[in-house]
């Protein structure tokens, strides 16, 4: 049902659910050679993003190191800032990752799932209209709108490749779910109070230059914006005064 690459960053590799695999993959030799504080290597997959999507470090500080095996499905990444820990389990068509972060009181951070996902061109991604949306576009700032055509483009047709690559993020969103003949949902649960929303990268072919390629990202996120560094008011998820904090996202794929 689910594979893990702990050494390469704990990256989930495969996710076979309803019959069928929902992870999209890139090949990326030089995935095996990053350390930390290196340019980001897009594998695919689905990959942990703390502190931050954006920015520095780019897409955080969780994807450039081994993790630690603890049993035979709950493992561990370390840094100077913060401990993460995750376990998986998996009923029928439905894996559920719980997530336990310990760090200094107020921390703050982005926390991202990013899961780059393998469908065809009738793919649809499925919210409730109206959900208010931050675009991102280029390197400028958000620009806000509503769902499913914030900015007058629908963002929830996937495909197929027309050379564009556009972020968003619909905000105070803790659930969304991706229709491509089967459906694949996402249900994201803090355990203490935090800011959520999905994000989605809709890259149709308009990513990398010189030389792009189509990926579909889906990510439930703790937070709402993809930089740290440029979080507002309410925009950053905070470690509690404890010093830990946790949460449980639910994948689940229906026929």
């Amino acid at each position: 049902m689910v594979s893990v690459d702990l050494a390469h960053g704990g990256r989930l590799t495969s996710l076979r659910l309803a019959g069928r695999e929902w992870l999209w993959t890139n090949p990326a030799p030089a995935r095996a050679h990053v350390r930390p504080g290196d340019p980001f290597v897009d594998a695919g997959g689905l990959e942990e993003c703390l502190p931050t999507v954006r920015g520095t470090p780019d897409h955080g500080a969780a994807w450039s190191r081994p993790w630690r095996r603890l049993d035979a499905w709950s493992a561990e990444v370390t840094t100077g800032d913060f401990a993460l820990t995750r376990t998986i389990s998996a009923t029928g068509d439905s894996l559920v990752l719980v997530y336990r972060l310990r760090a200094a009181a107020g921390w703050p951070f982005v926390w991202a799932a990013h899961a780059l996902l393998d469908l065809s061109d009738e793919a649809r991604l499925v919210a409730p209209a109206g959900a208010g949306t931050r675009v991102y576009q280029d390197a400028g700032p958000w620009l806000p709108g509503t769902w499913p055509a914030p900015l007058g483009t629908p963002l929830d047709a996937l495909g197929p490749s027309d050379g564009t690559a556009v972020g968003a993020i619909l905000t105070d969103r803790a659930a969304v779910r991706v229709v491509d003949g089967a459906a694949l949902s996402f249900h994201l649960e803090p355990l203490s109070p935090q800011p959520v929303s999905v994000a989605l990268w809709r890259n149709l072919g308009g990513f990398p230059q010189p030389s792009p390629y189509r990926s579909i990202g889906v990510e439930p996120m703790l937070g709402k914006v993809f930089d740290l560094a440029e979080a507002g008011p309410g925009d950053a998820a905070r470690v509690p005064s404890s010093g830990e904090c946790g949460w449980r996202l639910t994948i689940t794929a229906t026929r």
